[in-house]
């Protein structure tokens, strides 16, 4: 029995693991097609390729591929998305959120492209305004060889591959349109993957793979090459690159004589190790189960069950009828939120967190490891959670009076808010900054101010809610690099440009806030044929008519001066240069009159006129004021440019 259990070790184990790589690399540069939208439809035809994505990342994550369309008539949008078979599934996580990233660079926010394609060597993500669905072939299809030429034998190189990818384009119809192998002559090693979309039949795939085939005779003399086409991916390479090899390498007749020979051996104890294989199964799946919950949650999985954080699934199932529709509060990015009463009557807020991207963790992670252990009259409070249950639940006191984006936007039987309610808010949000990047034990931006993250309670103070995309900043860092998270319109130049962080993207999320908050207007830098509430209000301060600007709703009934140092305290705040913002601890000096108020710069407002023209060109902000100036500047005297970055 011991030989058995040691050569039933031997055949599980002893096999190549590679590396996990999600091959988030560009098999070639992003395509955008020459197609534009008209500028009446490019607002709604980026809304529509938004939504698609909202809804293909989920399936990414659920089945690894994607078909959506989204949209009527002219504005469709269709979508899809797939990730090499090869990959595991947070690979293909991984490598699909930076593809969907990169490939906003094609949206129309400036010229109207209604098409981009992009090639990552782990997945693959195309929209368009018409069903490409079927696609085999397009005009756009490529065959990219590497730069490196191979130095050894270029006959037996080439023979080799040849074999190797004439077979690949044989399997590969054949195994569900995936199949990678290699070939191993005269010590001339090949790798290679052949991989056709889901939406391509064996048919199809057959013929897609077959021209693969003629376009990389090309690259042989080259020790990479790829072929790149609308229903299908081809690759070669002296290197294994795929995770997961899933077929004998093409002319290793030793290797079946030892596959034989291992069969023959262990043909008369089967029996007995496809039990120990079931047995060792099991183990392998629940030790890998707790080691990724270990990973992905790590010491927060003990802490918050022996914590008093901790509340039971159960519990907060029933105490929301099991999360019926009529309890439901709202819905975000990273989950739905449902009112709830507690069995010793208290009303709370519970978030269903959703599971269908990698981004679950580190919201719960933050909420739980950040904020759990933070109080103060502006920020909402983080009750209990739990990990329990089938999904990852946020429990929250219950904010009563909805978000400033219930009173801005939805306006359902709302009455408008007084000034004298917003100047409160104002306030308390600065001051529940200040206290997040100041006075609390550690530093932490927020990086998603916005209106429907302040919630209001009782009286109208306001919360600060869902830090989700919260960074700890550390005391000994001027500044930290990450990945662009939050809302269009909110986030800071230098965050989107260049993903530099500080609290000073925070300072300018709050400015833009305050000038909805008193304009009554949607900040709306990205709209067509529209500018944004930024420009509106510089040009007014420079015309020294920032009255204008106030919400017309309250018919004439605010404070003249006070209105008028509010809305330049927010220009301080979206100044383009993140130098010259104020701490948040400064702006609730000059909110109280505590602190002189200096004269702004000019914000970054989308210049539409210079972007139409610079769509290639490489972000940019142009000032013609000095850095460090506070020379006042009326109306457009100084000129700046916000190109989306590509």
């Amino acid at each position: 029995m011991s030989f058995q259990f040691i050569l039933l070790l031997f055949l599980c184990y002893a096999v190549n693991h590679s590396v996990s790589d999600p091959r988030a690399t560009e098999a070639t540069p992003l395509m955008c097609t020459n197609r534009t939208a008209l500028s009446s439809e490019r607002q709604q035809f980026v809304a529509n390729f938004l939504d698609t994505m909202d809804i293909v990342s989920p399936l990414i994550a659920r089945q690894r591929y994607a078909a959506v369309v989204n949209g009527t008539q002219n504005l469709k949008v269709y979508t899809f998305g797939e990730c090499m078979k090869d990959l595991s599934q947070p690979d293909c996580n991984l490598c699909f959120a930076r593809c969907k990233t990169r490939i906003l660079s094609c949206l129309p926010f400036q010229k109207g492209t209604r098409g981009g394609k992009l090639f990552y060597d782990g997945c693959y993500l195309r929209y368009d305004d018409y069903n490409f669905f079927n696609e085999t072939f397009s005009d756009e299809d490529k065959t990219v060889c590497g730069n490196k030429s191979f130095g050894g034998n270029h006959t037996v190189f080439k023979a080799n591959v040849m074999e190797l990818v004439r077979n690949l384009s044989v399997q590969a119809p054949n195994n569900g349109g995936f199949f990678v192998g290699s070939v191993n002559r005269g010590n001339v090693s090949v790798y290679g993957l052949a991989q056709c979309w889901e939406f391509v039949n064996a048919s199809a795939c057959r013929n897609c793979l077959a021209e693969g085939v003629d376009k990389i005779g090309s690259c042989p003399s080259k020790e990479e090459g790829r072929v790149l086409n609308a229903g299908c991916y081809l690759r070669y390479s002296t290197f294994k690159f795929y995770n997961n090899s899933q077929i004998e390498p093409t002319g290793s007749k030793g290797g079946r004589r030892h596959l034989a020979v291992i069969l023959a051996a262990t043909s008369s104890s089967f029996a007995l190790l496809l039990v120990l294989a079931t047995a060792t199964f099991f183990w392998r799946k629940k030790v890998l189960m707790r080691r990724r919950e270990k990973k992905q949650l790590g010491a927060l999985v003990d802490t918050v069950n022996k914590s008093k954080l901790n509340i039971p699934y159960e519990i907060l199932e029933t105490a929301t009828n099991y999360f019926a529709n009529s309890n439901k509060l709202g819905q975000g990015g990273s989950g739905s939120v449902y009112k709830g009463v507690l069995p010793d009557g208290k009303t709370v807020a519970v978030k269903r967190l959703f599971f269908n991207t990698r981004q679950w963790v580190d919201h719960f992670f933050n909420e739980v490891n950040l904020i759990s252990g933070i109080y103060h009259k502006n920020l909402v409070q983080l009750l209990g959670c739990s990990i329990t249950g089938p999904e990852s639940l946020l429990v929250y006191e219950y904010v009563p009076n909805q978000s400033l984006h219930d009173f801005f936007v939805v306006k359902k039987n709302a009455q408008p808010l007084t000034w004298e309610m917003r100047c409160k808010i104002v306030l308390g949000t600065a001051e529940g900054l200040a206290y997040l990047h100041e006075e609390s034990q550690v530093r932490i931006i927020h990086r998603d101010i916005k209106l429907s993250n302040i919630l209001l309670d009782e009286d109208f103070t306001p919360r600060i809610a869902d830090f989700g995309l919260a960074r700890l900043f550390p005391d000994d860092k001027t500044h930290i690099s990450t990945a662009i998270a939050g809302t269009l319109g909110y986030m800071a130049p230098e965050y989107v440009v260049r993903g530099k962080l500080t609290e000073k993207a925070d300072v300018y999320s709050f400015g833009v806030l305050v000038i909805e908050v008193v304009s009554g207007k949607r900040n709306n830098a990205f709209a067509e044929n529209s500018s944004s509430i930024l420009q509106m209000v510089w040009s007014l301060y420079g015309a020294g008519r920032l009255c204008d600007a106030i919400d017309p709703l309250l018919e004439g009934n605010f404070e003249e001066e006070n209105s008028r140092r509010i809305l330049q305290i927010a220009l301080l705040c979206v100044q383009a240069s993140a130098e010259l913002r104020p701490s948040m601890s400064v702006v609730v000096k000059m909110l109280t009159d505590e602190h002189k108020i200096y004269e702004p710069t000019q914000p970054p407002f989308l210049n539409l006129s210079n972007a139409e023209t610079s769509q290639l060109t490489p972000p940019q902000f142009t000032s013609n004021s000095q850095p460090g100036s506070h020379t006042q500047s009326s109306g457009n005297s100084m000129t700046q440019s916000w190109i989306e970055p590509r």
